[in-house]
């Protein structure tokens, strides 16, 4: 993978697509105890179709180079890492793509930095006082220190409790190969673990209602693009955030859950062209 070294944190990264893309570049967002892979599908199928795709592979717990002791780690933080890379690689009027927490970090950085996003897509993610949701919540709340994150990753080596609703269950069809490759750098490296720990105690700190306050002031396009079998972010919490919105468009993806990009790549990237035409 390609390296960027900001002034918080080295970012490791993928690029899919022609550099000479016609298109605004996509950027993708994943979420804690996730990494890049989750859009690969749909980036793959959208570089088909001669789109520009950046993949970061966020700090977020799945990471594999460590974020130094003396970074404050928290979902702002975060937002800030996601605002300094885009600079960085020098992207302009991104089309800027979210999911679960990182559909969080997506509105936080369309909050304070508006003028880097030409379009924003958001599935199924974080909002409101749902920061997260339950049950999510109340693992999180268990998981804010190295020991107890250590414990949890012994769990979730098993993989009958790594797909449980405690863990991946409620958010994918069952993938043993990747969930297990998501929570190992929790498992293999203290450093990691301790990130992740100091990035909880963040999200415990906060929710996204003063934000959401904010959001109406993003007048570019926004397309909300939500798995309608999801049992943790619910339609309703979708409908209530695209209601936020000044220009946005709702999508409905039968049958999906939280990662809808690994339920119905299609559908997402049917609404990452759609977006970009908007633009």
């Amino acid at each position: 993978m390609l390296q960027v070294k900001l002034k918080r944190a080295t970012i490791e990264y993928r690029v899919l697509g022609p550099d000479d893309s016609p298109y605004p570049p996509v950027l993708f967002i994943h979420g804690i105890l996730v990494d890049h892979r989750l859009w690969m599908d749909v980036a793959e199928g959208l570089a088909r179709k001669d789109f520009r795709c950046i993949l970061p592979k966020l700090p977020l717990g799945s990471h594999t180079i460590p974020v130094d002791d003396s970074v404050d780690l928290t979902p702002g933080t975060v937002a800030e890492m996601i605002h300094d890379f885009i600079g960085a690689l020098g992207l302009r009027d991104v089309t800027l793509v979210g999911n679960d927490t990182g559909g969080a970090l997506c509105q936080l950085l369309v909050d304070a930095h508006p003028d880097s996003v030409g379009s924003l897509v958001l599935t199924n993610c974080d909002a409101f006082e749902k920061f997260p949701p339950f049950p999510f919540n109340v693992v999180f709340a268990t998981m804010r220190g190295p020991r107890s994150i250590g414990l949890l990753s012994k769990l979730l080596k098993v993989a009958a409790l790594r797909h449980s609703p405690l863990g991946y269950g409620l958010l994918v069809r069952r993938d043993d190969a990747l969930t297990a490759s998501w929570v190992e750098p929790i498992s293999t490296d203290s450093r990691i673990a301790k990130n992740l720990a100091t990035l909880l105690r963040g999200v415990g700190a906060m929710d996204l209602t003063d934000v959401a306050t904010r959001l109406p002031r993003f007048t570019k396009p926004v397309t909300i693009v939500w798995g309608m079998a999801d049992r943790a972010f619910t339609p309703v919490l979708g409908r209530r955030l695209a209601a936020l919105f000044p220009d946005a468009a709702f999508v409905e993806v039968p049958g999906a859950r939280t990662f809808v990009a690994l339920d119905d790549p299609a559908a997402v990237i049917d609404a990452i062209v759609t977006a970009g035409a908007r633009t």
